[in-house]
């Protein structure tokens, strides 16, 4: 899967939004924030091929966290994005 076009992460006091900003997405009308892990993920993602194993692969490099955790957590996410309409 990949992430759409078209959006931008911008910082939000301890979080981040992300913000439609491009012709892909006009019919795009919600707001997602996205606390610091996510925003990190999705920073490291766009423009890539990924799946929920490479997200706990990069949850792990980062974070002092177990594969098991992160993949659950990498799942997770996935299914929000999905849900939010941010991947294709």
């Amino acid at each position: 899967m990949k992430l759409k076009h078209g959006f931008t992460l911008r910082p939000l006091g301890p979080d981040f939004i992300l913000i439609a900003e491009g012709a892909e997405v006009i019919n795009f009308n919600k707001m997602l924030t996205m606390n610091e892990s996510a925003a990190y993920l999705y920073r490291n993602l766009t423009d890539k091929d990924f799946d929920a194993e490479a997200m706990a692969d990069l949850l792990c490099a980062e974070y002092d966290v177990t594969h098991e955790q992160a993949l659950s957590d990498a799942t997770t996410l996935i299914h929000k994005w999905q849900d939010a309409g941010i991947t294709e």
